[in-house]
């Protein structure tokens, strides 16, 4: 994928885009502006706009700033948590009476919000099978003003075609949201295929060191962008200026990251669908993937999640999470360190009973930057 913005590549605008050096001192990188409020000159006198530190942070712009320029939006809006920020995005869409579509393999902690949160609104809700378009067309109905995609996805790699779902949406008259953060907006920008928004947990690969909490949007609208601003700003669960910092520093190395990441994880993809133990691999960069051509068209590599199932059901699956000594057992992905975990009990518990459900004996993997021959052997001793 050609990804440019004003002459310059990706590795570049991820180091400096909103990240001019300090007007008053010089200093390379941005400060951190760890200010509540601004003194202002007269009533209304507001020096570069900055009022209160809910409603706008000098850091927090920055990396606002850069997370537009890296996906191609016309804005992006820095939050709490990923979780804080979709939460924003569907009160701003959505109202009594309307429909949202969802993903059947979703994050759990975006299922629980629409299942036991945006239900109480008076919005309905329905699951389709996002990498089938038909499946969409299908689950799409009049009132629906929102479709919801994540991909890859979250536990189970699945690769949805966004220009096509796009196309869908925009004829039902309903935004198209996709979920980014499994390949970042190095390997995949989707505004550019025609989603409305970007969503991110920039805890994960952005940040990438496991170090913050931290959500973002990316709009291509300005309307749209004035509204998610407003209800930013009401609603108050903004990105702090430390966590700002921390996650513009992530983003510097970003590009490199996600080389690695993608690397590594392709050969332990690899060496997973060679294991005599190991029923299924669930990575896009085999070519046995059935989104394998998809994610080739879209996405500039394959990233570096992989899931896999395991024979002898959740007890096994359970037991290469335990015996794992490098893969770290934890929630979360996407930073240097490798990690482990169990869907079914940890990431996804919440989703056990419904159409989400995932299988029992699968076995999610967040593959780090470590040297992946290490990696290799781990798994190999955690396999038995």
């Amino acid at each position: 994928m050609n990804q440019e913005r004003d002459g310059q590549r990706f590795e570049t605008v991820a180091i400096h885009a909103g990240q001019e050096p300090d007007p008053v001192t010089g200093a390379v990188v941005p400060p951190i502006h760890q200010s509540s409020t601004f003194k202002q000159d007269g009533v209304g006198g507001l020096r570069g706009g900055w009022e209160y530190g809910r409603s706008g942070n000098p850091t927090r712009a920055a990396l606002e700033e850069n997370l537009a320029a890296l996906e191609g939006g016309r804005r992006g809006l820095a939050f709490a948590s990923g979780l804080a920020a979709e939460d924003c995005l569907l009160r701003t869409l959505l109202r009594p009476g309307d429909h949202l579509v969802i993903p059947d393999d979703a994050y759990g902690g975006t299922f629980r919000l629409v299942a036991q949160v945006v239900d109480r609104w008076g919005v309905a809700w329905s699951v389709a099978d996002t990498t089938d378009p038909a499946a969409v067309r299908a689950a799409v109905r009049p009132e629906t003003k929102a479709v919801w995609v994540e991909t890859p996805s979250n536990p189970l790699l699945g690769i949805t075609d966004i220009a096509a779902v796009a196309e869908v949406a925009r004829s039902a008259g309903a935004r198209l949201v996709v979920d980014n953060t499994f390949a970042s907006p190095y390997l995949q920008q989707p505004l550019a295929l025609g989603a409305d928004v970007v969503v991110h947990s920039t805890t994960k690969y952005l940040g990438g060191h496991s170090d913050v909490v931290g959500g973002a949007l990316v709009v291509a609208d300005e309307a749209l962008a004035g509204e998610l601003t407003f209800h930013q700003n009401a609603m108050g669960a903004v990105a702090g200026p430390f966590d700002s910092w921390l996650v513009l520093r992530g983003i510097k190395t970003l590009a490199v990251r996600m080389d690695r990441h993608s690397a590594n994880a392709a050969r332990v993809a690899e060496a997973l669908a060679a294991h005599p133990r190991v029923v299924q691999v669930c990575y896009p960069g085999l070519p046995s993937h059935p989104g394998h051509e998809t994610a080739a068209k879209q996405m500039r590599d394959f990233g570096g999640m992989v899931s896999f199932r395991v024979e002898g059901g959740e007890r096994a699956a359970v037991a290469v999470c335990d015996r794992a000594r490098l893969f770290t057992l934890g929630e979360s992905l996407g930073g240097v360190e490798s990690l482990i975990e169990h869907p079914g009990r940890m990431t996804h518990a919440s989703v056990a009973g419904s159409a989400l459900e995932v299988p029992a004996d699968l076995v999610r993997l967040s593959v780090g930057i470590e040297s992946v021959d290490d990696l290799l052997a781990d798994l190999a001793q955690a396999l038995g």
